[in-house]
C-alpha cells in the first residue's frame, strides 16, 4: 500500500487540466532500478513498506515545493507527478535532482537500513497531450536511460540545473543575510463552525537566478552547508515578525532534528517570543517522527519544556513512514498533525476511511486533538468533521498566502 491512488484515477483530472486555456503542465516518472533486489534481500513485506515511504516522501516533497495544484499516482513499479505550474526547464530539473536526492536516503527498518535507486524521466507537456501519450513518452524514456544517468529529459534534449550544490550553498548564507526568504502563511480552519482558526508558516526561497523554490529545495541546501539550525531560527524570526494578527488565532512553526540537537534551542525561542512579544500559549510546534529519531530523550526535554512554557505540540505527517506510536506516550503532545496521504483516500475506500476512524478514536482516547492537512475537496472536508477531526487546512479553503494577504483574510473573518 502507497496510499496513492492507481493511475486511472487521476486520468480524468489530467484532462481536465488539458482542457484549459492558461495551463503549464511539468511531469516526472520516478522509477526504482532494482528493486526486485529488495524484494529478494528482505522480503515483500519490507519492498512494500519500502514503496510506501517512497510514496510518502514524493508527496511530502511536492507539497513543500509545487506552490500550484499538482498530482501524484502509482503506476505499476513507477510514481508519476505532474504539477500545474510555470516554471523553466532548469527549475523542473533541479526539483527532480533533489526529488532523487531524497528518495536515495536511507529507509530505516530495524536495525538496519534499505537504499533504493531512483531514476527520473521529465517532461514538459506540449498543448492538450493526453495522459496515455504522457505516460508513454515518460516510459519509453525511463526504459532506455543509462544505468549512470539519474534524471533525463523525455525530449533528449539536457538542461543545466542553472547552479551547483557548492553554488546553492553559497546563495543560501547570501539568502539568510539578505531578502531572499519569504514566508507564506497555510490557514487553518476549525471544523466545528468554520472559522480561522490560525496558520501555518511555509518558506520559499526567490532565488535570483531560478526562481521560486520550496522548502525542500531551501533545506537541502542548507544540510549540505550544515546551516539547518540556522536556517530554522531565522525561519521563526520572520515567521513571527509577519504574525501581528489579532484575537486569539495561532502559529504554527516546524521543528527540525538540528533544533532538537540544540541544547540551548527551547531558550532560544522563548528568548525570541519575549523579543516579539508573541504569546507562548498561541504558538504551536509541529515536529516530525524523523526529526524525533536522532535522540528522543533530548526530544522529550526540549518539548517538554516548550510545553511548561505555554507551547503546544504537534507530531506532524502521523501516518507517514513507520508510525512510532512510542512518541505518543513519551511526548507532551496537544496535536496529531495527520499527513495527506491519510486523508486522501476517505471518500472512495471504506479502508481508508476506517483508518482515519481509528486514529481519531485513538487521539481521542489520548486527549488530543485532530488536524488533517492536505484537505482538497468538500467531499473529503465533510468526511472529517463526521469523524471527528478538530481542524483542517488546504486548497479546499485557502492556499499558501503572504503575510498581508493573510491579515486581509484575518478582518474578512472578523
Amino acid at each position: 500500500m502507497t496510499g496513492l491512488p492507481g493511475i486511472e484515477a487521476v486520468r480524468e483530472r489530467l484532462s481536465a487540466w488539458s482542457d484549459e486555456r492558461e495551463v503549464t503542465l511539468h511531469a516526472l516518472l520516478l522509477g526504482l532500478r532494482r528493486f526486485d533486489t529488495v524484494n529478494l534481500a528482505y522480503g515483500t513485506a519490507a519492498g512494500d513498506l519500502a514503496l510506501a515511504e517512497v510514496a510518502t516522501r514524493l508527496t511530502h516533497f511536492a507539497a513543500a515545493e509545487l506552490d500550484g495544484p499538482w498530482l501524484a499516482a502509482r503506476t505499476g513499479g513507477s510514481f508519476l507527478l505532474v504539477a500545474n505550474q510555470a516554471c523553466s526547464r532548469e527549475r523542473w530539473q533541479l526539483f527532480a535532482q533533489q526529488l532523487a536526492d531524497t528518495i536515495a536516503g536511507p529507509i530505516v527498518r530495524g536495525k538496519g537500513a534499505v537504499r533504493l535507486s531512483p531514476q527520473i524521466a521529465l517532461l514538459r507537456v506540449l498543448d492538450r497531450e493526453s495522459p496515455a501519450a504522457i505516460l508513454d513518452q515518460l516510459g519509453q524514456t525511463l526504459s532506455r536511460a543509462p544505468a549512470t544517468q539519474r534524471v533525463v529529459w523525455a525530449d533528449g534534449e539536457r538542461a543545466r540545473s542553472g547552479r551547483t550544490s557548492a553554488q546553492l550553498e553559497a546563495d543560501l548564507l547570501k539568502a539568510i543575510d539578505g531578502d531572499q526568504i519569504e514566508i507564506l502563511y497555510q490557514p487553518q480552519y476549525a471544523l466545528t463552525d468554520g472559522r480561522l482558526t490560525g496558520a501555518e508558516a511555509l518558506a520559499r526561497w526567490n532565488h535570483p537566478v531560478l526562481g521560486r523554490m520550496g522548502a525542500g529545495a531551501l533545506f537541502a541546501a542548507a544540510e549540505r552547508a550544515d546551516h539547518v539550525a540556522q536556517l530554522s531560527r531565522h525561519i521563526a524570526r520572520l515567521a513571527l515578525a509577519g504574525a501581528d494578527w489579532p484575537g486569539d488565532l495561532r502559529l504554527s512553526l516546524n521543528v527540525t532534528a538540528a533544533d532538537l540537537a540544540a541544547g540551548d534551542y527551547a531558550d532560544d525561542l522563548l528568548a525570541l517570543l519575549a523579543r516579539t512579544a508573541f504569546p507562548a500559549g498561541r504558538l504551536t510546534l509541529e515536529v516530525t517522527e524523523q526529526a524525533l529519531l536522532a535522540d528522543i530523550q533530548l526530544a522529550d526535554q526540549t518539548l517538554t519544556h516548550l510545553s511548561q512554557a505555554g507551547i503546544r505540540i504537534a507530531l506532524d505527517d502521523f501516518g507517514a513512514g513507520f508510525c512510532n506510536f512510542r512518541y505518543l506516550k513519551l511526548l507532551p503532545l496537544d496535536y496529531l498533525k495527520l499527513d495527506r496521504s491519510m486523508v486522501e483516500g476517505i471518500t472512495t475506500d471504506p479502508r481508508d476511511l476506517a483508518v482515519l476512524r481509528g486514529i481519531v478514536a485513538m487521539a481521542n482516547a489520548l486527549d488530543l486533538q485532530v488536524i488533517a492537512e492536505g484537505i482538497e475537496t468538500e467531499a473529503q472536508r465533510a468526511a472529517i468533521a463526521v469523524e471527528g477531526c478538530a481542524f483542517y487546512q488546504g486548497f479546499v479553503a485557502a492556499q499558501p498566502m503572504s503575510a498581508g494577504e493573510f491579515r486581509t483574510l484575518c478582518a474578512r473573518s472578523r
